[in-house]
């Protein structure tokens, strides 16, 4: 089964609502910045990549949706300080279907990239491609708000391409490091649902298996969101590869027993030095890795890689809502009165990381210097 996470259909954006897996299917349509944030924020899509395909894509709707109250070919837009009075221009131009209005392009594409940027803070990829989408609309700010969008959409469906290609080209470098017949544990769901398709983790898997390794899939269940029973298992039983699920307090048990021969996760954001934020949980898998030692792989594009972090202690951790804790969906099971703490990611020093994947290769005890090293190939 051929999973798009995120596609553009019929003049819209649609994703997969994830909230709802494996129990329904179902595409959500989004047409706004504004709504396209909220389904990032309450995890219709989820996964660093994929959040910043659908950033790009938020983008592109709001220049669109702006673009639309403007009649085709007129209204210059300039993105630059007027330079006399230090003021933002404003474009003042009849609205489609008579009238007459005023519309603050700048404005309001401004109001949607500043609400795409609140929605979800650990996961460097909705910023970097946040920063791509308004160099774009920087390079084209003298055209007309129709041609703007166009661009911008066009930019949107090229990240949607590129991100596809950088994950074959990650999972051709992590399969190579596993050997056939290999048993891989993972944490979260690191597959096509958390990208634009194939996957960072499940990518190295999935490449494993077109080379014709015979490999096994242990996967955690990811408490509280259960991302891994809900998702990684789902997404492995749809293309046959073999998978175990296991709840979260159960992989120091099967590493004692020799029964994991490797551990791949994705990530959410990697600092400068090699610290790697994944979600909650990835730290204690690590630590059991090293004692029993065993690989522990991280499976990143490189625009997960933030330099601007010197160390994961300076990663923001975004904290969520008590009720994922309380339980699931309608059903609580908690202590009513009780304090609940729920950070959504943790940091694993990379002290712990056997090697970082990515699409230009695998850094091996990942560093500062490694890392950099990468970065200018």
């Amino acid at each position: 089964m051929k999973i798009e996470t995120l596609r553009w259909f019929n003049n819209r954006l649609e994703m997969i609502d994830q909230r709802i897996l494996p129990a329904a299917f179902e595409y959500l349509s989004y047409y706004t910045a504004h709504s396209v944030a909220e389904g990032i924020r309450s995890m219709v899509v989820r996964g660093a990549p994929a959040i910043g395909v659908a950033a790009a894509y938020g983008v592109a709707l709001e220049a669109l949706r702006l673009s639309q109250l403007l009649p085709p070919g007129r209204g210059k837009v300039g993105m630059g300080v007027d330079s006399v009075n230090d003021s933002t221009p404003t474009l003042t131009l009849p609205l489609q279907g008579g009238g007459n209005g005023s519309v603050d392009f700048n404005a309001g594409m401004e109001t949607g990239f500043t609400v795409l940027a609140a929605s979800r803070p650990t996961a460097v990829n909705l910023f970097w491609a946040l920063q791509r989408m308004r160099k774009v609309w920087e390079s084209v700010a003298t055209q007309t708000p129709q041609q703007v969008a166009q661009r911008l959409l066009a930019e949107a469906h090229e990240i949607l391409a590129e991100d596809i290609r950088i994950n074959k080209a990650m999972g051709a470098h992590g399969a190579a490091l596993l050997k056939d017949g290999a048993r891989v544990l993972t944490h979260c769901n690191a597959g096509a649902l958390a990208t634009a398709g194939w996957g960072t983790a499940l990518g190295v898997f999935r490449s494993a298996v077109e080379a014709g390794k015979k490999i096994s899939v242990i996967a955690d269940e990811t408490r509280p969101f259960l991302q891994g029973a809900r998702l990684t298992a789902w997404e492995m039983v749809q293309e046959s590869i073999p998978v175990t699920l296991i709840t979260d307090n159960m992989a120091g048990h099967l590493m004692a027993h020799g029964e994991i021969d490797a551990v791949v996760v994705g990530t959410d954001r990697v600092a400068a030095n090699g610290d790697v934020a994944n979600k909650i949980g990835t730290y204690m898998v690590a630590v059991l890795a090293k004692r029993h030692n065993i690989p522990f792989y991280v499976a990143c594009p490189l625009s997960t890689i933030d330099l601007n972090i010197a160390s994961g202690k300076d990663i923001p951790i975004e904290e969520r809502s008590v009720e994922e804790v309380k339980g699931f969906r309608d059903y609580h099971w908690a202590a009513e009165g009780v304090k609940i703490r729920n950070p959504a990611f943790d940091v694993t020093p990379a002290e712990l990381v056997t090697g970082l994947i990515t699409e230009k290769g695998v850094v091996l005890q990942p560093d500062v210097q490694g890392i950099r090293t990468l970065m200018r190939q």
